[in-house]
């Protein structure tokens, strides 16, 4: 195991998850500031305008469009804009949890449909690792579990909205779901860490 996390890619599979992570973390945190301060309206409208300049920015410094992120704005954009025509916050509850499953959908369905499941595309962004040692059955079986990662995340964050009060779910939505996508993407990490790691020994052990 030490072996695969030995390799420089994996950390910076690691760096690169915790980067994304605290860049999205900013427009949640100006979200949560403008609940306590005044109401969820402010800190819709806060969120509304804040998510897409940090996916501009992000575009700009990344030279590519992070579709999660993305795709995550354009819920924040449409629900947002339902919560405050509407005066209902009910639809901002239910975005994250909307987002995670329309996404578990989407990688369930790449598990039959595709060339690849959606999980070994997002790990086959990261350079320098070498894949070809986890098989398609692994990468299906992986592919699930992140099936059910956004499944779990979404009646959490659904669970936390109708039985807490709303400062809190906004707090359990701003660092308990950052919390758990981060351990989890770190759990992803160590598999595949470990399954390249023993492969490799098995190698050397041969010769």
């Amino acid at each position: 195991m030490s072996s695969g996390l030995a390799h420089s890619p994996f950390h910076e599979l690691l760096f690169a998850t915790a980067m994304n992570m605290l860049f999205e973390f900013f427009p949640l945190l100006l979200f949560l500031g403008a609940l306590f301060l005044k109401d969820i309206y402010a800190a819709v409208t806060v969120l509304m305008i804040a998510m897409p300049i940090g996916l501009a920015v992000k575009t700009v410094r990344t030279g590519s469009i992070d579709k999660m992120y993305l795709w995550s704005t354009i819920f924040a954009l449409a629900l947002g804009g339902l919560t405050l025509y509407f005066r209902n916050p009910y639809f901002t509850y239910w975005k994250p949890t909307a987002f995670y499953w329309v996404v578990g959908v989407a990688f369930l369905a790449s598990t039959w449909v595709g060339d690849k499941p959606l999980a070994q595309r997002v790990f086959g962004l990261v350079e320098g690792i070498n894949l070809e040692k986890i098989s398609p059955s692994q990468w299906k079986n992986l592919n699930l579990v992140w099936v059910a990662f956004f499944v779990v995340a979404g009646l959490l964050n659904i669970y936390v909205a109708y039985n807490y009060s709303e400062k809190t779910w906004a707090t359990f939505k701003v660092f308990g779901l950052m919390a758990f996508s981060f351990v989890f993407m770190v759990a992803q990490t160590l598999w595949i860490a470990n399954i390249i790691g023993d492969e490799d020994e098995d190698e050397e052990a041969e010769h």
